[in-house]
């Protein structure tokens, strides 16, 4: 019953401060309604200005984005005119730098062929002695200057001729003659063709060698069947050859200038296959070249102009349509801001018209309730009197009661001390008998098998001594053996000092014999080394002439040595013109693919760099349709909540005015949100001067204007009112009554209040076997705070404990 009276005290004391700060909340909202009013038509004129000043801006700025659109399409098109005259110019350049590397390698084959093909002439005539023979009538010159091979079989006809190759071809039998006595008069050696346009060439059969040659002058025809009549070329090798030659009597010579027949046999030749036509052939393939070099070079420097020139055009054309861009961009942005604060303002103007019908029924109620709670005050502050009294009377017997319990609960304190002090020593007397009965038992058994160990430790004793006497006598009997073993050993070692002095001896004449043999192996492989060198010093000389100089080593070691500088030796000559070789370097035989592949990098990167900027300036457009609609929505819920945010914080502080601002009001995709908060009766500058409720209330207020601009269907909220004292948590509750209508909203609390708002309420207790367990209950909300203690009162009571 004390509990009930004291419910009902604490209920009527908390009713009259209720309806004081309700009371005092309402008189300041009905000023602070009256002043607003006052104030909303201010700001409507001088939204309607701003709105006119705005509607010129954005007509100017639309009519310099419609130029920029303009001028973008005109970059855009001179942009790509530039880019594909440049992709095609790059296309015709690639093309004409490869064109130009083949003519540049045909003409070098074409002036090394003919180069080799005119030193092998040479050659052959100065093997002939056509330089002994000039000014004879009717010379000539080479068997070669008079004939052209079929390609391939050069080879072939050079082993069929022999040393024709070396003869002198006259016109008559009269130049031969004169010739042969120019031979007589000089080096004393020399070979003469005469060509006689009398004698009838000869039918050769199918595999004749004749038939892979055409003569270039008349009488040459003849002179080949006398010399080539019994010689057949075979395209096989000279396995084929031999069996030919055997089958027919023959002989037969092979396309890689194997001969074989006539008792004479031979594998490979020089292969020099150079004659008069063939050298004429290659000085013409040689003048074509170059006049293609030469016209590839001159169209490849043209071309590299226009491409140069496409280039400067490409990047002009690029840092236009840039800069339009961002002109572009520029004045698209104003437009956005522009559109921005013109839908601001449109949002302020319904936002001032709601607010002005919503002010006007707010003041004509919170009249009305005002006028009802001053009629009730002056009962609830009298009731409040006598609770006070009622409540310090009660105050002295709970008191009283809680003296006598503390003294009870002291004395049950010592008696369960002495209680748990006697158990704990009977605990301790009972582990001290249990730990003496059982070494008692372990005592028992170590005592049985101390008995059992002393047995055996005498009948071990007793045959220890057995076995020490029989060990004694076995001891004397060695002892006698091991003595006549030593005087043998002694006489064995004298024997052994002896033949190890012979061995000594025997291996010190071995150990110098092994060194005289091991000096002879030595100097016997270096020897084989030095000759093995030379071999392959000769061997590798040798292929170098064939290959490389076309030459025989006989006819090599036959030729003149090259006249040498004063003071220089030929081995300092020879390392002079290796270390030439190498300073000029390899020959890189991949350099035409290494260019077609860099030729074909190049061209993908071009590409890729087009999809580059078309791709950017699709992003470009996506951004800024992107940045419009964010301006957009969050122009709209700033406007939202701000407006909210005013209203709202104008219930929770009567008299005081909250607003929300932009920091960057002209860039809304870079503001910032700034709180203004200032109650009634104070100036403050900052937040952090407001107390903790007031803060607390400051925050509210945002978060419920952010619930109702972006309504949720549920909200969470954890002791979001612990700072707030009765008034301030009365105009909480309010707000909680008026939103709990549009959506569920979940609070953690401790306040009595606020349960008592609440349709269910569920919590934690701890009962007394340590386990927790969830208390809920639902029920209907009592409207009235006025009754007195409630059931939901009583549910808050039993939670909070």
């Amino acid at each position: 019953s004390s509990d009930g009276e004291e419910s009902a005290e604490a209920a009527a004391a908390g009713r009259a401060a209720e309806v004081r700060g309700e009371l005092a909340a309402l008189r300041s909202s009905i000023d602070a309604a009256s002043t607003e009013l006052a104030g909303i038509g201010t700001r409507s004129s001088a939204l309607d200005t701003r709105s006119a000043e705005l509607g010129e801006r954005q007509k100017t700025e639309r009519s310099r984005l419609d130029e920029a659109v303009e001028r973008e399409q005109a970059l855009v098109a001179t942009a790509d005119a530039a880019a594909t005259e440049h992709l095609t110019a790059q296309e015709s350049l690639a093309g004409l730098q490869a064109q130009r590397a083949e003519a540049d390698a045909v003409h070098r084959s074409a002036k090394a062929r003919q180069a080799a093909l005119a030193e092998a002439l040479d050659s052959a005539r100065a093997a002939a002695g056509a330089g002994d023979l000039e000014g004879v009538d009717g010379l000539v010159g080479t068997l070669l200057d008079v004939v052209a091979i079929e390609p391939g079989w050069e080879n072939a006809v050079e082993a069929a001729m022999g040393e024709a190759l070396s003869a002198v071809v006259v016109d008559s039998n009269e130049a031969g003659r004169a010739a042969l006595e120019a031979f007589a008069q000089g080096r004393g050696n020399g070979s003469v063709i005469a060509l006689d346009p009398l004698v009838p060439p000869a039918l050769p059969a199918d595999d004749s060698v004749i038939t892979r040659i055409t003569p270039q002058r008349p009488g040459v025809a003849g002179v080949l069947g006398r010399l080539l009549g019994n010689i057949d070329a075979i395209d096989g090798d000279w396995r084929d050859a031999l069996d030919r030659s055997i089958e027919s009597g023959r002989v037969v010579v092979t396309k890689s200038g194997d001969r074989i027949g006539g008792g004479f046999w031979r594998l490979g030749t020089s292969g020099v296959g150079a004659t008069k036509a063939a050298l004429d052939e290659a000085e013409a393939a040689a003048t074509e070249a170059s006049d293609l070099l030469a016209r590839c070079e001159a169209d490849l420097a043209a071309t590299t102009e226009v491409v140069s020139r496409c280039v400067v055009d490409d990047r002009e054309a690029a840092s236009a349509l840039d800069l339009n861009d961002a002109e572009l961009s520029s004045t698209t942005e104003a437009l956005h801001q522009i559109d921005a604060q013109l839908r601001q303002i449109d949002f302020e103007r319904d936002a001032m018209a709601t607010q002005r019908g919503e002010l006007e029924v707010r003041l004509a109620r919170e009249t009305e309730r005002a006028a009802e709670l001053g009629s009730l005050l002056p009962g609830l502050e009298s009731a409040e009197v006598e609770s006070a009294e009622r409540a310090r009377e009660l105050e002295a017997t709970r008191k009283t009661l809680s003296e006598r319990g503390n003294a009870v609960a002291k004395q049950r304190r010592e008696f369960e001390v002495r209680s748990a002090s006697l158990e704990e020593r009977r605990g301790v007397l009972r582990r001290r008998l249990g730990e003496v009965q059982d070494r008692l038992e372990r005592l028992a058994v170590e005592q049985t098998e101390a008995e059992r160990k002393r047995v055996v430790l005498d009948r071990t004793e007793s045959l220890t001594q057995r076995v020490a006497t029989l060990l004694s006598e076995t001891i004397a009997g060695i002892t006698v053996h091991l003595d006549a073993r030593r005087e043998e050993r002694r006489a064995q070692s004298a024997i052994v000092h002896e033949l190890t002095a012979k061995l000594d001896a025997m291996r010190s004449k071995r150990a110098t014999t092994e060194t005289e043999l091991r000096e002879l192996a030595e100097r016997t492989s270096r020897i084989e080394i030095d000759e093995a060198e030379t071999r392959l010093r000769l061997e590798s000389t040798t292929e170098m002439l064939r290959r490389d100089l076309d030459l025989d080593p006989r006819t090599a070691m036959d030729a003149p040595q090259p006249e040498l500088p004063d003071g220089v030796t030929p081995a300092a000559r020879a390392r002079e013109l290796e270390r030439d070789l190498k300073i000029m370097g390899p020959i890189n035989p991949l350099a035409l693919q290494e260019f077609e592949a860099l030729t074909e990098r190049h061209e993908f990167l071009k590409g890729q760099l087009e999809d580059i900027r078309s791709t950017r300036r699709e992003l470009n457009k996506v951004i800024r349709a992107i940045d419009e609609e964010i301006v957009t929505v969050f122009a709209s819920a700033y406007a939202d909540v701000a407006d909210n945010f005013t209203t709202l914080f104008s219930r929770l502080f009567p008299g005081g005015e909250g607003k929300l601002r932009l920091t960057e009001p002209d860039n809304l995709l870079e503001t910032g949100l700034e709180v203004s908060a200032k109650p009634s009766g104070k100036n403050v500058k900052k937040l952090s001067l407001l107390s903790g409720g007031e803060r607390s209330l400051t925050a509210l207020a945002f978060l419920f204007a952010v619930f109702r601009s972006r309504p949720s269907p549920f909200y969470v909220m954890d002791e979001v009112e612990a700072a707030l004292d009765d008034v301030n948590l009365h105009r909480f509750l309010s707000l909680v009554e008026e939103f709990r209508n549009e959506a569920q909203l979940v609070i953690v609390s401790h306040q009595k209040r606020t349960m008592e708002a609440a349709d269910s309420l569920y919590g934690v207790t701890m009962e007394q076997g340590g386990s927790s367990r969830v208390v809920s209950e639902r029920s209907e909300i009592e409207r009235n705070y006025g009754t007195g203690a409630t059931r939901d009162e009583a549910l808050a009571d039993s939670l909070v404990q």
